[in-house]
């Protein structure tokens, strides 16, 4: 214990916190909507795996129904509205062209949530994937404009799907970039990621900052053409 340390537990003050202590979120239900595509689909069976209850959403119970019990590990399948109604922390891994019509009509059922963005505003052409900003300046902006009253947050842009859905990959060599304004709220995000094995969530900055990690999946897409890799990130000397 340093002396600064041994003075503050003397005193009976409570240690300083670190970057590095996060909730337990083991407790938590967490909504993926969008969770019967290929990213939706990974995140729910490697956060199920991992001992979290899950609930994944469609536009068609029905639908989503089947992909939950594909999935196994007790992940449950709702309609979107009650997914996100549902949940504690939901994710949001629809495509870019749905994503704004589905927040607005879920304002009501996400207020109050955490919110966990991970869409990215991509084109593609002959040249390849290039990135798209959109008017609030990202996909996570873009939620937090249309979900005033929810906690939102963005996270989970660099993962392959085909990697997620892999099940004879036991861990994903990956650091989930995490940005958002409430702590709590990003804290939250990173200790749901780091129960993934071979995962850690790491704080990358306020929402302002999510155009760029959004858009660095168009060149990740590139790296992974180019060698055919499932290309991820790690962050050095943290």
């Amino acid at each position: 214990m340093s002396t600064s340390d041994a003075a503050s537990a003397a005193a009976g003050a409570t240690p300083a916190r670190t970057p590095f202590d996060l909730p337990d979120v083991s407790g938590l239900v967490v909504g993926v909507l969008g969770g019967t595509g290929p990213q939706g689909r990974g995140l729910a069976y490697r956060l199920a795996k991992a001992g979290q209850r899950v609930v994944v959403g469609s536009r068609s119970a029905e639908r989503a129904a089947a992909a939950a019990a594909e999935l196994g590990h007790g992940v449950e399948g709702a309609d979107n509205a009650s997914t996100a109604a549902r949940a504690d922390v939901v994710i949001v891994a629809v495509p870019w062209e749905g994503h704004g019509e589905l927040l607005a009509a879920l304002r009501a059922e996400l207020a109050g949530k955490i919110v966990v963005d991970c869409v990215n505003p991509l084109g593609f052409d002959k040249q390849g994937a290039y990135a798209l900003k959109p008017e609030e300046g990202s996909a996570a902006q873009q939620a937090a404009a249309l979900l005033p009253e929810s906690r939102v947050t963005a996270a989970f842009h660099h993962l392959s799907a085909v990697l997620l859905e892999d099940r004879e990959v036991e861990e994903i060599d990956i650091d989930v970039l995490v940005l958002g304004e409430d702590r709590a709220a990003t804290d939250t995000v990173q200790a749901l990621a780091d129960r993934i094995p071979g995962m850690r969530g790491v704080f990358a900055g306020r929402l302002r900052n999510a155009h760029q990690v959004e858009s660095l999946v168009a060149n990740l897409i590139s790296v992974n053409r180019r060698y055919k890799a499932h290309a991820g990130l790690r962050i050095t000397d943290v």
